[in-house]
């Protein structure tokens, strides 16, 4: 799958391409036994993603920064779709308290959870600091999802063992994954102003999505848990994710219309990967149009892999003492 299939949505492997929407890649697929939390749901292709999951019967867990949007969103899911189960935490992806307190408000909830689509995030952000001291790309794309991946992974494991039903974990990451630092990650300056890119922090943080959800699919594969990680790139779809840089995008776009998605072909990729029977057991795989592609060079380093696995729990774990936010315990 390259250029010429994602100009002509021709289709690949899987019957699908660049033009099928989530609608299409979905159908007939029947998700009611099914609980997916998405990250980022109420807007752009999270949204979508969270309304077609709806669509198929799941309850869908928006877990959402902006609950005045996050409300808004229910409400047209629900205009769309009646029978629609959507229920809304409040979660802001740069802020440990927010993660844990998001956490244990969707334990209360008592329900299991099958599915995990890890979809929210930002982009080419002039540089900032998380309230927890993290580089807000860094600490919002990769860290967030990270801790909140690991604080959920029990309940993930527990849904697997007790229905039979096979989990499924999904990171968005994005092609930008190419374009990064030299070493891939810079682990001994992550936060250093000096040599700040936002477009490298945003590529780096997009590669720490892929080497993230390919270490933790190699955990899972060795224990013999039945949940599968996967990894996808949505396309390039005009949304919010581009708010720091809006005017560029627009004019970028009038040229190369023919790249471009909407949004219910945006998040087909996401939609397939998450509820497609086809992929049952398929696991550490980047996607791309509803197939699987080769990722670069460094996503499929397995020793970058580990390396910034040991790095993100170092580095939560100091924070967490730091700032006496009781992780030790429960991460």
């Amino acid at each position: 799958m390259g250029l010429y299939s994602l100009i002509t949505g021709v289709r690949g492997p899987s019957g699908f391409g660049s033009a099928s929407t989530a609608e299409e890649v979905t159908q007939w697929i029947d998700a009611t036994h099914l609980t997916a939390i998405i990250t980022g749901g109420t807007g752009g292709i999270g949204m979508e993603t969270a309304r077609v999951m709806a669509k198929r019967g799941a309850h869908v867990v928006i877990g959402a920064r902006n609950m005045g949007a996050a409300e808004n969103a229910k409400t047209e899911i629900l205009r769309q779709n009646a029978n629609a189960r959507v229920t809304l935490l409040h979660l802001d992806l740069s802020s440990f308290r927010s993660i844990k307190a998001f956490v244990r408000d969707f334990h209360a909830l008592h329900l299991p959870l099958n599915i995990l689509i890890n979809n929210a995030g930002v982009m080419f952000c002039p540089y900032q600091l998380s309230e927890d001291g993290i580089e807000l790309q860094f600490a919002t794309n990769h860290i967030g999802h990270f801790l909140l991946t690991n604080l959920l992974l029990d309940t993930m494991k527990n849904t697997a063992k007790t229905s039979g039903v096979e989990g499924r974990i999904l990171n968005l990451s994005s092609i930008a994954h190419i374009y990064t630092y030299q070493e891939g990650i810079q682990f001994n300056s992550i936060n250093d102003i000096c040599s700040y890119s936002d477009k490298k922090a945003y590529g780096q943080s997009k590669l720490a999505n892929i080497l993230h959800a390919n270490e933790l699919s190699r955990q899972l594969q060795e224990k013999g848990v039945n949940i599968t990680v996967n990894s996808v790139h949505p396309g390039l779809i005009l949304t919010n994710l581009f708010q720091h840089t809006a005017v560029l995008m627009r004019f970028l776009k009038f040229f190369s219309f023919y790249l471009w998605k909407n949004r219910p072909q945006g998040a087909a990729t996401t939609c397939y990967v998450a509820l497609h029977p086809s992929l049952k057991e398929v696991t550490g795989k980047y996607f791309a149009d509803c197939n699987e592609v080769t990722p670069s060079k460094l996503a499929r380093d397995e020793t970058l892999a580990q390396k910034l696995w040991d790095f993100s729990v170092k580095l939560i774990n100091y924070v967490s003492k730091k700032n006496y936010l009781g992780f030790e315990d429960t991460s």
